[in-house]
């Protein structure tokens, strides 16, 4: 007599069963840890509130979008507010924000390095936008947001701002 092969249901419910032992077995270290009453010693770079940590990661996200937002306004106004260089910087911005946001979302070992590489990046964004920006408003405001940036990245990375 030979064994039928599996359905795909059968198949299926066996992968998702051995998905759900596999992910229980992965965090029973930390679900009896915290029912213990044990505190887990702080890692490098765990030592910031999860308040400082929660408004980086909202003035990353923020940042993010009003430099997106700043380049199209910029490329419908042409002349100097389109010039490769600053929507080079616009982008550059927007791109290291959004990353250092997810890192220091998933709690990243590396959040500290990706917050001193935005707050570096958001400064000459900064610098930038002030140099271009004339009398333009939204220009200005997107300076003084990642400038804002800049500064809580900084904290976040262990720098004082400047």
């Amino acid at each position: 007599m030979s064994a039928t092969p599996p359905n795909r249901r059968t198949f299926l419910a066996t992968g998702a069963s051995l998905l759900a032992t596999g992910v229980s077995f992965m965090l029973l270290p930390t679900v009896y840890a915290a029912s213990q009453g044990v505190v887990k010693p702080e890692a490098k770079g765990e030592h910031h509130s999860d308040d400082e940590m929660q408004k980086c990661i909202q003035l990353c996200q923020d940042c993010h979008a009003l430099c997106v937002q700043t380049i199209g306004h910029c490329l419908k106004l042409g002349g100097r507010h389109a010039a490769p260089e600053h929507i080079r910087f616009l982008q550059d911005c927007a791109d290291v924000c959004e990353t250092t946001a997810h890192y220091l979302i998933r709690g990243s070992t590396f959040h500290e390095r990706m917050c001193g590489l935005c707050a570096e990046v958001c400064r000459q964004c900064a610098d930038n936008c002030r140099q271009v920006a004339a009398d333009d408003q939204m220009v200005k405001k997107c300076a003084e947001m990642c400038k804002t940036c800049a500064g809580s990245c900084e904290r976040m990375a262990g720098k004082k701002p400047a």
